[in-house]
């Protein structure tokens, strides 16, 4: 039942992190390094943003994930503290029953994740672990609390969790002047492990949505076919073009059927949300 775990919490990047990029080899057209950047070049979030996303599965609504972020201080330091939830609700949560909670601390000035925890249900499948990451000796700490274990292992430059990895994109990419067919990466940790996290730009599309009519910036995420996805172009993601730079839709084809996730509500936007048309 892998299709309900990428339900439970699919636009904060709970799909399984071994389907996503590991082992891709993919022709860039333009570097991704001219629109990344370590020092922020946006400003797209503050403290009590809130987004609710209703994930369905074909016909059947399955899921809510909620994401939201706040101002807290870390270690005397001022920091975001972010919560992902995901859980499956009505029928499916009667044949697959998912409570999934993600934390992530990270500094304010720039995305940099601090401390993180992963607490799991999905289906009887549990996993608690919580991860501290030392950027100045390039190495974080992995707690797993469930089996009692502790592990120190070496962390990539600009490392995110996968929960910072969403508000990173958003403040350290340049979209301005992204270009179609132009690829991006970061590197995300995930369990003992770095992976990279591809996407290539598809241009730019207007999208009817619940709130009207939204322009967005369409991206495709690379994974990998087999297990969970039809095919290694099986994601497709839409971003709102304008200063919030929030996920708007995201489609998944998988071996059977297909999953779409919509924004549901928000609420704390920084900046105004455009509309192109009120529907």
């Amino acid at each position: 039942m892998k299709v309900l775990q990428i339900l439970a919490i699919l636009f904060v990047f709970n799909t399984p992190l071994h389907s996503l990029g590991q082992g891709l080899e993919v022709n860039r057209t333009v570097s991704s390094e001219r629109i990344r950047s370590e020092e922020k070049v946006g400003d797209a979030f503050k403290g009590g943003e809130w987004f609710r996303f209703r994930i369905h599965y074909g016909i059947f609504n399955a899921s809510y994930a909620t994401l939201s972020v706040k101002d807290t201080l870390y270690q005397g330091r001022p920091a975001y503290h972010a919560s992902g939830i995901g859980r499956t609700t009505g029928l499916a949560r009667l044949f697959f029953r998912v409570d999934d909670y993600y934390d992530s601390i990270f500094e304010q000035h720039v995305v940099r994740p601090l401390h993180f925890i992963r607490n799991i249900n999905e289906g009887g499948y549990t996993k608690h672990v919580t991860i501290d990451f030392d950027h100045t000796n390039k190495v974080c700490t992995v707690n797993n609390l469930k089996k009692s274990t502790l592990d120190v292992a070496p962390i990539e430059p600009n490392v995110q969790d996968l929960i910072s990895a969403f508000y990173f994109l958003r403040n350290h990419f340049d979209l301005s002047d992204i270009q179609t067919g132009e690829f991006a990466a970061i590197n995300i940790f995930y369990d003992l492990s770095n992976f990279v996290f591809k996407f290539k730009f598809l241009g730019r599309q207007n999208l009817n949505t619940k709130f009207g009519t939204v322009s967005c910036l369409k991206f495709r995420p690379y994974v990998e076919s087999g297990r969970v996805f039809s095919k290694e172009e099986g994601l497709t993601l839409w971003i709102s073009d304008d200063e919030n730079k929030i996920p708007i839709r995201l489609t998944a084809d998988l071996r059977v059927g297909s999953i779409d996730a919509d924004l549901d509500a928000f609420r704390g936007l920084k900046h105004p949300f455009n509309i192109v048309v009120n529907d």
